[in-house]
């Protein structure tokens, strides 16, 4: 994946007062890591587990950047792991590639014994490898979970802390979401790498399945969308396939206000997803439908349209009761392009056809689309919030938003007035060209979720001034 270019400002942004035009969007090459920012009176304080790139795992860390412990044998990407209570990790296991998908999905103690595992969706062939002699090796057929990018343990919707919502750990359910390879003729003539969700028991038995490629004309495109999909799709050749929908998130409505007062839309056992490709977020309900949507086109009503077009968006959900703003949908919109149908200069074949150069991060009412909350960055400045692909938001327990800007490997905490409390820039560096220290999803837990680890000294850190901080001349 291509680093994206764009200029952060850090200690608001911890970056060096030298940069170039704001117009190329470059980056600088040297910044600080780490925790840049630490205001530990006004924070909501834990440890943050993370993904690292190429391979390097899971990252737990307390609040002044201080790593606690890397989890490479659950190494599969894109994740995301999480910290179950009791020190519980779980993520994908053995990434198929070049597919994004893990082969098994996999839920680890603290001591790293294995508790809990799923391979057994489908038969594939893993990738061929070349051996010393340069002769190929592997291409071996094996059972697979084809997990990617998302799954929720039952007992909490969205996989982040919430005041009694704790996912089970012995037993329960877990939505996954991964792939099936098909072809579907009503959507196009080339093989897709169609969204495949399902639901298993705690023994590994699928209880609910569905599949995307079966309600294609749930998803509101318009005829030049079915159009530029049919003929534009974006074909994979190490993959064989097409990613039509790229779901990249997964969750339960959950327990919720609206269901209380009767939309049966937003039913706690329902499944909302994401779909980057086509800028479409949904509700799925236990009989298959889609029941509840929003995009691809935003102009199609005038709340849609006060709102703005969302583009290829990473972790929308629902806010859990419990926590400030419950009920309401917060979601990271992160520009960049995608969508499908709306044929311009910059997309001929009409796909990736609408684009943006920065990102939001949203709160508002799903039933009427109303705003509630944002945090972008305004005027000619506006490119200083930029991750056009990863990255996730979650509420905090103080009414805080914790905020991962992926792409550039930073996750910060605002107040509700937009003060940045805590940032933390990562070091975990990959080893492939472009280097990249992205992290595709970011979640903070409460201390007692890890009783292994001693709570840890909250250090205040204060960042330097801009103006006058300097890397030091060497003798």
């Amino acid at each position: 994946m291509n680093k994206p270019s764009k200029s952060i400002v850090i200690a608001a942004s911890c970056l060096l007062a030298s940069l170039v035009a704001a117009a190329v969007y470059a980056f600088p090459s040297v910044y600080p890591t780490g925790t840049t920012i630490y205001k530990p009176d006004q924070t909501w304080n834990g440890y943050v587990i993370f993904d690292a790139p190429d391979g390097q795992g899971a990252i737990l860390i307390d609040m002044n950047g201080n790593m606690l412990r890397q989890w490479t044998e659950i190494a599969a990407v894109p994740g995301p792991f999480r910290i179950l209570p009791g020190g519980y990790v779980m993520g994908g296991d053995m990434q198929r590639r070049p597919h994004q998908e893990a082969i098994a999905l996999v839920q680890l103690d603290w001591e790293g014994n294995e508790v809990w595992r799923y391979d057994q969706m489908e038969q594939v062939v893993t990738e061929e490898t070349e051996n010393e002699a340069g002769e190929s090796e592997g291409g071996d057929t094996v059972w697979s979970a084809r997990q990617h990018h998302d799954w929720q343990r039952q007992g909490n919707p969205v996989g982040y802390y919430a005041p009694e919502m704790e996912p089970q750990t012995r037993s329960g359910r877990t939505l996954v979401l991964a792939h099936k390879n098909l072809v579907a003729p009503e959507v196009s003539d080339k093989q897709l790498e169609d969204e495949y969700i399902y639901e298993l028991s705690w023994d590994g038995e699928i209880i609910w399945e569905w599949l995307a490629s079966d309600h294609v004309d749930e998803f509101g495109f318009s005829e030049r969308a079915r159009n530029a999909i049919y003929r534009s799709v974006q074909w994979n050749e190490a993959r064989g396939s097409a990613d039509w929908l790229h779901f990249n998130s997964l969750t339960y409505v959950g327990p919720n206000k609206w269901y209380d007062d009767g939309d049966l839309r937003f039913h706690p056992d329902n499944v909302l997803f994401s779909s980057r490709e086509a800028n479409i977020i949904g509700i799925i309900d236990r009989e298959g439908n889609i029941v509840w949507r929003m995009g691809p086109d935003f102009t199609q009503s005038k709340a849609l349209a006060e709102l703005g077009q969302i583009i290829g968006q990473h972790n929308p959900h629902i806010i859990p009761k419990g926590l400030p703003g419950a009920g309401n949908l917060l979601v990271f919109d992160n520009g960049g392009s995608a969508g499908y149908g709306f044929a311009n200069p910059a997309a001929p074949n009409g796909r990736a056809s609408v684009r943006r150069d920065f990102s939001r991060v949203l709160e508002f009412n799903p039933v009427t689309f109303e705003m509630v909350w944002e945090y972008s960055i305004g005027g000619s400045e506006k490119f200083q919030l930029f991750s056009h692909y990863v990255s996730n938001a979650q509420r905090l327990p103080n009414g805080n938003t914790m905020i991962n800007e992926g792409a550039d490997g930073r996750i910060f905490e605002l107040t509700p007035e937009k003060e940045i409390v805590w940032e933390y820039v990562s070091p975990f560096f990959g080893t492939k060209e472009p280097i990249s220290h992205r992290i595709f999803r970011a979640y903070r837990v409460p201390y007692e979720w890890i009783p292994q680890l001693a709570v840890p000294t909250e250090t205040p850190v204060v960042p330097p001034d801009l103006k006058t901080y300097r890397v030091p001349s060497q003798d």
